[in-house]
């Protein structure tokens, strides 16, 4: 597996969040993470990189033990992270965010990233702050592409975007991941979901309660109603 999450817990002051969370990724794989509002997604993800350190259980990435690195060390082992602010440079044009985020070594230029998001291209020197809602999306994931990384986490990349650009984030996240890079994602929409998974967690209350391929999770109306409160139960 490319990176194995097991048995984590984390904490926010004395609020225990994360409950012994264990999940997998594996090389060219997309896995979605779920839950409701609070469920403790958003914190797994930090968790994974660091931000909100795991005060127990093991992060391995690629064979290599990250549970105790700091974020910048954790980022250097080829894990990029595109948080739910998306945290572009808003005074940068399109395309000095997307320099700048840019690795010696990757093996995807500007070029590449303008061929998979037409559109920045057509706003390569506009600035990040005027951007659209799904074209700062498109930015952001752009320049963590610049970055090369073997695993692309996203948290909730569609929240609030309008449907037709969900749908070409969507086509835009096949490709990325028909290029061999793993992605962990964490998404409310579920449609999103299970066009793209190739297997689901689900989250209750800070712990997995669910895992299962994408077709399993798709047939079962009972899970999706239980623990996502969409659907009815037959």
């Amino acid at each position: 597996m490319l990176l194995t999450v097991e048995n984590i817990d984390a904490y926010y002051g004395l609020s225990h969040v994360i409950q012994g969370v264990s999940l997998q990724v594996d090389k060219g794989e997309l896995v979605c993470l779920l839950g409701r509002n609070g469920a403790g997604k958003s914190t797994t993800l930090k968790s994974i990189m660091g931000i909100v350190p795991a005060r127990q259980g093991k992060i391995a990435f690629d064979g290599t033990d990250i549970t105790a690195l700091p974020t910048y060390r954790i980022a250097d082992h080829d894990i990029c992270f595109v948080p739910e602010h998306r945290g572009i440079f808003r005074l940068l044009t399109v395309e000095e965010n997307l320099k700048l985020a840019a690795h010696k070594k990757s093996r995807w230029s500007l070029d590449d990233i303008y061929t998979i998001f037409p559109r920045l291209r057509e706003r390569r020197n506009n600035g990040g702050g005027q951007l659209s809602g799904g074209e700062q999306q498109m930015l952001a994931i752009g320049r963590a592409l610049m970055n090369s990384p073997q695993l692309l986490i996203l948290d909730e990349p569609v929240e609030g975007l309008a449907p037709v650009i969900v749908e070409e984030i969507v086509e835009q996240l096949k490709l990325i991941k028909n290029s061999g890079i793993a992605i962990l994602l964490v998404e409310q929409n579920l449609e999103v979901c299970t066009q793209l998974a190739d297997r689901h967690y689900i989250l209750e209350s800070g712990r997995i309660v669910y895992h299962n391929d994408n077709a399993a999770f798709a047939a079962d109306a009972y899970v999706k109603d239980k623990y996502l409160g969409v659907g009815v139960p037959e």
